[in-house]
């Protein structure tokens, strides 16, 4: 089984920034991809960005230019930086891991990113 914790939400202010990480643990996996998805108060859950372990990214069309996804493959460790913030970012941002052979490995429980003047 794989856990997965995120951290670094909060309080930012419009056109701040904040950088979100997510540490996979457990034994006994193999991540391929993993990446982030926000569920903002009353929408559905959206992808905003993966990383597959050889460094390929993808991000959703309403956030290119201002959100960047890296990861440390030794620390199975997933980041999310996102500038210039808007009200609309205000979300609870999950992180997931997926494996080549084995699908969806986990969610995190969520981060909460506020932004609000």
């Amino acid at each position: 089984q794989v856990q997965l914790v995120e951290s670094g939400g909060g309080l930012v202010q419009p056109g701040g920034s904040l950088r979100l990480s997510c540490a996979a643990s457990g034994s006994g996996f193999n991540i391929n991809a993993m990446g982030w998805y926000r569920q903002a108060p009353g929408a559905q859950r959206e992808l905003v960005a993966s990383i597959t372990r050889d460094g390929r990214r993808n991000y959703a069309d309403s956030v290119k230019g201002r959100l960047t996804i890296s990861r440390d493959n030794a620390e199975n460790t997933v980041y999310l930086q996102i500038d210039s913030l808007k009200p609309e970012d205000t979300a609870v941002y999950y992180c997931y891991a997926n494996s080549l052979y084995n699908g969806l490995l986990g969610w995190g429980k969520g981060t909460l990113v506020t932004v609000s003047s």
